[in-house]
């Protein structure tokens, strides 16, 4: 029984694990690294097995870091199903023909500037390609339990990362009697808006999980929404300038605006000019919002408010046309602009960002972690010069960052999931964190669970069975 760490290993980004056992060869995730060109080198080289050998793929969430690379896989050959949740799939819909159609756009505009390109030029997948994986999606429920082969079973928890996300059980038979592996995905922050908190495992005997905050803590909801707040009026009101809030379309997005909702229904935060400029997080709304059996009760009262008192909701407008979106450069006071990606490295948000970081009328807004090589951790660690599109662009804005509002679990929430096993598994793996949160976690679980505990290198190969 081997397990080999793919991706995530050392880093946020890029998750993959590969599970062999009995013949059998399976993937849990297949994500995209993102962040600079040592991420499009990884990409690039994506995969460094044969996806034939590949009888089935366990997917955790939509978010590209997790499902990015199925479409490159199932156009080299992978022909198996990919199990998911039935709200991933929908996401997966919009997310991937996205990635697939930014790509395109980038390749484009590299062959046009040559003399400026220092990334990959080549798009990895095309729309074909995405509409071939999509076809292999089979959709799970949570709870219920599901045999991808003779002699495993798995089934899914609610993640309480974004919409559909999931923990997923593996149970394996072996001669030696069932061996459970846990993979935790992406676990969300106990007590988050809209989405239920992560649901408990009793026990497993080897775990898998991320590490993303697994070296802080975030600020209280409250302190968080006070800074969140204090940060649009000092722009709106004092500085008359713009907001601009890098999001992720998925989850943050949907977050946000409900949050603004929230203060404004609070009477916190007042005549809310608001534009989400990106087309997918139109559709992830929608699709979010078809499906408010997943949401906490907090946030199904906050439904029901909106439906009633529709006047008194802020000016929301999605923006999907082009020169829709080209006009809010236009703007220079009053707006609040959402747009993708959330960690800046493509899409709108760049251009967004090429008209108002300059400007010390406006303030960027963080919500969302950034990885190491984005554009975004660059601003987040003081950038004073911005490169977007060729050009040198002076960080003058206001750039602010409001860790509170993250859709990962920070080191105390994931510690309270951890505490909720029953008992220990024989080894915990440490993933999914940039190589010093991975340490200090897996320190803080050796010292506070006495468990055993390791983070893993990128490649590496761990045989189970002789554990």
């Amino acid at each position: 029984m081997q397990l080999s760490f793919l991706g995530a290993a050392g880093e946020v980004t890029g998750s993959c694990h590969l599970v062999e056992h009995g013949g059998l060869r399976f993937l849990v995730d297949c994500g995209m690294f993102q962040g600079g060109r040592d991420a499009d080198i990884k990409n690039a080289r994506f995969p460094a097995f044969d996806p034939r050998s590949i009888d089935f793929v366990l997917l955790t969430h939509a978010h590209i870091d997790h499902s990015g690379m199925l479409p490159r896989l199932a156009a080299q050959g992978f022909r198996g199903p990919i199990y998911a949740t039935g709200a991933t799939l929908e996401l997966l819909e919009v997310m991937l023909r996205d990635s697939a159609h930014i790509q395109a756009k980038e390749a484009e505009w590299a062959a046009r500037h040559p003399q400026r390109n220092h990334g990959t030029p080549d798009a990895l997948y095309s729309l074909q390609d995405v509409a071939l994986a999509l076809a292999q999606v089979e959709t799970v429920d949570y709870g219920s339990q599901y045999e991808p082969a003779p002699g495993i079973t798995c089934r899914m928890l609610d993640a309480g990362h974004i919409l559909g996300s999931a923990i997923i059980e593996v149970w394996l038979d072996t001669d030696q009697g069932r061996c459970k592996i846990v993979f935790s995905g992406d676990i969300g922050q106990p007590g988050r808006p809209i989405l239920c908190s992560p649901h408990p495992v009793e026990g497993a005997d080897f775990l898998l999980i991320e590490s993303t905050y697994g070296n802080r803590l975030h600020k209280n909801l409250d302190d968080t929404l006070d800074e969140f707040v204090e940060a649009i009026q000092h722009t709106l009101l004092e500085k008359k300038g713009n907001v601009i809030m890098p999001a992720f379309t998925v989850g943050r997005t949907q977050e946000i605006l409900y949050l603004l909702i929230d203060l404004t229904r609070k009477r916190r935060l007042h005549n809310l000019k608001i534009y989400v400029d990106s087309p997918l997080a139109l559709s992830a709304t929608e699709i979010t919002m078809r499906h408010i059996e997943l949401f906490n009760q907090e946030a199904q009262k906050l439904v029901a408010w909106g439906q009633e008192r529709r006047k008194e909701l802020p000016d929301i407008r999605f923006i999907e046309d082009v020169s829709e979106s080209m006009a809010l450069n236009d703007i220079h006071a009053g707006a609040i602009i959402i747009s993708a990606s959330g960690m800046c490295e493509a899409g709108r948000i760049k251009h967004h960002l090429r008209y108002n970081l300059g400007r010390p009328q406006s303030s960027i807004i963080f919500t969302g972690f950034q990885a190491e090589g984005t554009l975004g951790r660059r601003l987040v660690d003081g950038a004073k010069l911005a490169r977007i599109f060729g050009e040198e662009i002076p960080v003058r804005a206001d750039i602010y960052t409001i860790g509170g509002l993250s859709a990962h679990a920070d080191q105390a929430g994931l510690l309270e999931w951890l505490g909720m096993f029953r008992h220990p598994p024989k080894r915990t793996f440490v993933v999914h964190g940039e190589a010093g949160a991975a340490a200090t976690f897996t320190d803080q679980i050796r010292s506070s669970l006495g468990w055993s505990a390791h983070a893993p290198q990128a490649g590496e190969r761990v045989d189970l069975s002789a554990i």
